[in-house]
């Protein structure tokens, strides 16, 4: 998937275009947004190329009838 948007999109223009806080970053700052931005971006990469990369990740695939219980029946 990823591997498409590269020919669309320089890595640099990935990095800027990161590089603009989210209003929860922008609340707690960064001293370098473009680093911030990049290092988002190459965590980012390795997780989308390796669904298991991501540290004590766990991913369940399961639609909401199978995870809640129904108290009453539905109206």
């Amino acid at each position: 998937m990823w591997a498409d948007m590269s020919h669309e999109q320089s890595d640099q223009e990935r990095v800027e275009s990161r590089a603009h806080l989210l209003p929860e970053e922008a609340a707690v700052g960064s001293e370098d947004a473009e680093a911030q931005a990049d290092a988002i971006l190459t965590e980012s990469d390795i997780r989308e190329e390796d669904r298991n990369a991501a540290p004590d990740t766990f991913l369940e695939r399961r639609t909401s009838d199978q995870t809640v219980t129904a108290s009453e029946p539905p109206d």
